[in-house]
């Protein structure tokens, strides 16, 4: 490994996982920074939650390196798992305790926990969930929404520098999800970085500033966000009369999709100015940008059929 490696939170080198003749992950090279909302993308069965229990020790690699927090995984595991928050394929909780209850069972049992800082500790994170209320409910009477709110609960316990979440918005409804949004970019602002795996793109797209895409266990692209999804060099304008901006701007309409029209050109103001001078009415302008729908579905291919869009 590089002496760039102390630059990142996460690192891997050609990961491999093979069960029997199906690699499951297939020599990826993951490169998460310090600060990063990084969205692992992909379709379910593309080989992202064995990715994830390969970078916290869960699974052996069957070749490759994994370094978290700057250190070699598995073996440094006992140093680095204090510092990491995970959520990984559905929280696990006993029925019969209460939610305070098993986040107390869950910190003692752990690496790291300080008993004397629980209590106010489990008072925070089922404040910053929003769980205050229902504490002390038995974890039987949770919704599926909750049980999921109630395990990140548990992975924001001890303050982790690395918050490593695999599908956190499942069973959520719309509002949950919107608040758990929120909450992940707080925590992000206060300096957690955060690796989030998800199929659900639109989620991934409001909140992530670097994407990974896998596709049948390969890493097929990585990129800060904001590089994939920079504008194209046209713009995009909205009008209930599109002949009259084909007529107008001849020889610049690159696409003309109902009331939607795209043109070449990243001014919008001097393509208003000529649309409006020509009489034309235009209702929307703005510069055209490829959505995180459009890029993946172009890096993936049809594979990712099963990724949910918007």
């Amino acid at each position: 490994m590089t002496a760039a490696t102390g630059a990142t939170v996460i690192a891997t080198r050609g990961l491999t996982k093979t069960y029997g003749r199906v690699h499951a992950v297939d020599g990826i090279d993951l490169d998460v920074r310090p600060g990063d909302v990084y969205g692992f993308l992909g379709a379910n069965g593309s080989g992202k939650t064995t990715t994830v229990r390969m970078l916290l020790g869960l699974v052996l690699p069957t070749r490759g390196e994994v370094h978290v927090l700057g250190q070699r995984m598995p073996r440094a595991g006992r140093r680095v798992l204090p510092r990491v928050g995970a959520l990984i394929e559905g929280p696990a909780f006993y029925g019969h305790l209460s939610g305070r209850e098993n986040l107390s069972l869950l910190d003692a049992s752990g690496p790291g926990g300080v008993r004397r800082t629980r209590r106010s500790r489990v008072d925070t994170v089922l404040e910053q969930v929003g769980l205050a209320g229902v504490g002390r409910r038995p974890v039987r009477a949770y919704s599926l929404g909750m049980r999921q709110r109630l395990g990140l609960a548990g992975a924001l316990l001890r303050r982790p520098e690395l918050l490593v979440l695999d599908e956190p918005t499942n069973g959520l409804d719309p509002q949950g999800i919107a608040e758990m949004r929120a909450l992940l970019l707080d925590l992000h602002r206060d300096g957690t970085t955060v690796f989030l795996s998800s199929h659900l793109l639109a989620e991934v797209e409001q909140m992530a500033t670097r994407v990974g895409v896998l596709d049948r266990g390969r890493l097929v692209l990585q990129e800060q966000l904001s590089v994939l999804t920079a504008p194209t060099g046209a713009t995009v304008v909205t009008t209930p009369q599109p002949e009259r901006v084909t007529a107008t701007l001849d020889g610049r309409v690159r696409a003309v999709d109902g009331q939607r029209v795209v043109v070449r050109g990243d001014d919008p103001a001097e393509v208003n100015a000529r649309l409006v001078a020509a009489g034309v009415p235009v209702t929307g302008l703005a510069l055209e940008r490829p959505t995180l729908e459009e890029v993946v579905l172009a890096a993936a291919g049809t594979s990712t059929d099963r990724v949910e869009a918007p």
